[in-house]
C-alpha cells in the first residue's frame, strides 16, 4: 500500500543525489548497507512473573527445587559447548579479564586456515540479568536480579554471513544474542554473483558494479530472519530440544542496527581536501532541530530528551562527529582516508513510526504507530536509516571549495533589476544577512520548505504585538523577494511555502562558510 508517508520517505532517500552531483568529480561510487546488527532472542520467562508461571504450570516443580534444576541446565549448556568444539576440532577457551574476543577469534580463524565452520568457543564470567528466590507471604517468589554466571561465545565462519558470534548466558533466562554484519553478507553475495570488489575490514574500497552491489545490499532486510536465527539457536542451545521448551522457542528482536552510507573517493588527497570542511560545517551549523529533522522527527514542546553533538578531531584519518537523539545516533567519519561514511544507529525504534494494523474508532485499519524491536520491522529500520543518511548528506551539500565561492559572492552583492525595479544585493560579511542565509538553509526546512513566519521567528524571535509582527513580516517578505529574483529560493506550488533551489544551496552555503571561515571580520566594519 503506497501512502503519503511512504512517498515522502522515497523522495527523501533520493537526496543523496544532490551530494553526489555536487562533488561528482571527486566521488567514485556510493553504497548504502547494513553494518553491525545485533539480534536478541527471548524465551517465555524473561520476567519474574513469567518465570513463576513457567515453573508452576510447565515444569510443575516446587520453586525451592528450581535452583537445582537451573544448575543442571547450566552444566548441560557448558558440556554441549565443549562437545561441539571437540567435534569440529575448534578450541574451547576460558577467558579471564577483558579481552577483544572478535580479534582473538579472527586470529584463530587465520591460524587454523578455516574457510567455514565453528572457529572457537569462549567461556567467561559475566554479570547478566537473572532471578533470585526470596521469601514470600505464602510461598517463595522470584525477583529480577543480575547474577554472575558463565557466558558462552560461539564464533562461526558462516558461508552466508562470514564471521558471526552467538552469545549465550548459561543461567535462566538464557537470552541469546546473535551478531551479524551486513557488509560481510554482501561480500559473499557479490562473490556468488561474480562481481569484482576490494574489501577492507567492514567497507569496500572498490566496487566494479556499484548499482548491482546496491541491489544486493537492499535484500539484506528481506531475508527470512526468524528461520535463520532459530537455526543458529538450535545449533548451540540443546535445551530447545526439550519438551518443556521446544514449542515456544525464542522470540526475536533487533537489539541494535547500524545502517551506513559510504561515499568512496579516488584517493586520500581527494577526501582530505573536503572532509575537514564537512566536519566543521556539521559541528558549527547542525542544531538540535536539524538533527531531529534528519531522523524524521520534529522539535516540539512535548519532546522529552536531549540532542547532543560530540566531535573528535584528535587524529587524521579517523576524526568523527556523533549526534545523539535519546538513544539513537547519527555519525559521520572517514574510513582509511578513502571513504566518507554517514551512519544511523537505531537502539530505540519507538522514536520512529511504522505502518501496521491497529484499532481506530472501533475499526481495524492500517495506522502509523511507534515502531517496536520485532525482527519483522527490519525493512522499516532500513527505510528510516537510509532517509536519515540521505537528509544528512543533503544538508552537507552546501559545503564547497572556497576558491570559486569568492567569485560566486559577486552575484549576491550586486543589485538585481527586474521589471524596472531594482532589488538591493546582500553583504556576505554582514552578520544580519548571514543570519538570513542560515535561517533559510536550516535543516528543518529540507522536507517541507519554510514560510515567512519561520524566517521571521528565526531572525527576530516571537513578536510582542500584532503591529510588530506585521512590520517584521513585511521586512522578511522583502528579503525573500531579493532571494527569489536571484533564483536562490522558489515557491512550493499551491502553498505559501518556499524552498531553497540548488543554486541557492550552493551560493548561500558558500556565503555562510566564508563568513565563519574565510572572510576577515574587518570587512564587516564600516570605514572610519
Amino acid at each position: 500500500m503506497v501512502t503519503k508517508h511512504t512517498v515522502l520517505e522515497q523522495n527523501v532517500m533520493k537526496t543523496l543525489i544532490t551530494f553526489v552531483t555536487k562533488f561528482f568529480s571527486l566521488i567514485v561510487s556510493t553504497l548504502s548497507c547494513f553494518d553491525r546488527v545485533l539480534f536478541k532472542g527471548y524465551l517465555p520467562f524473561r520476567s519474574a512473573p513469567q518465570l513463576e508461571a513457567f515453573i508452576d504450570h510447565v515444569l510443575k516443580i516446587k520453586r525451592t527445587d528450581f535452583l537445582k534444576f537451573a544448575q543442571k541446565q547450566s552444566e548441560r549448556l557448558v558440556t554441549h559447548a565443549k562437545r561441539l568444539a571437540s567435534a569440529e576440532a575448534a578450541p574451547y577457551r576460558f577467558l579471564k579479564g577483558k579481552q577483544r574476543k572478535d580479534d582473538l577469534a579472527h586470529r584463530i580463524a587465520l591460524d587454523r586456515g578455516l574457510l567455514e565452520g565453528l572457529v572457537c568457543v569462549f567461556c567467561c564470567i559475566e554479570t547478566c540479568p537473572s532471578f533470585k528466590l526470596v521469601y514470600g507471604d505464602k510461598r517463595p517468589r522470584f525477583v529480577s536480579e543480575p547474577r554472575p554466571q558463565r557466558v558462552l561465545y560461539f564464533y562461526y565462519l558462516d558461508p552466508d554471513f562470514g564471521l558471526i558470534h552467538l552469545r549465550l548466558p548459561t543461567w535462566f533466562p538464557f537470552t541469546l544474542q546473535v551478531y551479524v554484519n551486513g557488509h560481510e553478507w554482501l561480500a559473499r553475495q557479490m562473490l556468488q554473483q561474480q562481481l569484482g570488489f576490494v574489501q577492507k575490514d567492514n567497507a569496500f574500497t572498490q566496487l566494479d558494479d556499484p548499482q548491482k552491489a546496491q541491489k544486493l545490499a537492499d535484500r539484506f532486510a528481506h531475508l527470512p530472519w526468524r528461520k535463520l536465527l532459530n537455526r543458529f539457536a538450535r545449533r548451540i542451545n540443546p535445551l530447545l530440544r526439550e519438551p518443556w521448551l521446544r514449542q515456544p522457542g525464542y522470540y526475536w528482536v533487533i537489539d541494535q542496527a547500524e545502517y551506513a552510507t559510504d561515499v568512496l573517493f579516488p584517493s586520500r588527497q581527494a577526501l582530505a581536501g573536503l572532509y575537514p570542511r564537512l566536519l566543521d560545517h556539521a559541528a558549527v551549523h547542525f542544531s538540535a532541530k536539524d538533527i531531529l529533522t534528519f531522523l524524521g522527527r520534529k522539535l516540539h514542546g512535548n519532546f522529552l530528551g536531549e540532542v547532543l553533538t560530540d566531535c573528535k578531531k584528535e587524529r587524521w584519518p579517523g576524526a568523527r562527529i556523533k549526534h545523539r537523539m535519546k538513544n539513537n545516533w547519527l555519525k559521520m567519519y572517514d574510513k582509511f582516508g578513502l571513504i566518507l561514511r554517514v551512519e544511523t544507529v537505531i537502539n530505540n525504534p519507538r522514536e520512529f513510526k511504522v505502518r501496521r494494523w491497529g484499532i481506530r474508532n472501533g475499526r481495524r485499519q492500517l495506522v502509523w504507530a511507534p515502531m517496536n524491536k520485532n525482527v519483522g520491522n527490519l525493512c522499516r529500520y532500513q527505510e528510516v536509516a537510509a532517509a536519515a543518511n540521505g537528509r544528512y548528506l543533503e544538508a552537507l551539500a552546501v559545503v564547497d571549495n572556497p576558491a570559486p565561492a569568492y567569485r560566486d559572492m559577486e552575484e549576491l552583492t550586486e543589485a538585481k533589476e527586474v521589471r524596472g525595479r531594482s532589488h538591493a544585493g546582500f553583504n556576505p560579511a554582514r552578520a544580519e544577512d548571514v543570519k538570513l542565509f542560515g535561517a533559510v538553509l536550516e535543516g528543518n526546512h529540507l522536507v517541507r520548505g519554510f514560510r515567512n513566519g519561520d524566517i521571521r521567528e528565526a531572525l527576530y524571535g516571537k513578536a510582542k504585538s500584532g503591529a510588530e509582527r506585521l512590520r517584521e513580516s513585511r521586512a522578511v517578505s522583502r528579503m525573500l523577494k531579493r532571494l527569489h529574483v536571484r533564483g536562490l529560493i522558489k515557491k512550493v506550488p499551491r502553498t505559501r511555502r518556499w524552498e531553497v533551489t540548488k543554486k541557492g544551496r550552493r551560493l548561500l552555503g558558500a556565503a555562510v562558510q566564508l563568513y565563519h571561515h574565510g572572510i576577515p571580520r574587518a570587512v564587516a566594519q564600516p570605514p572610519v
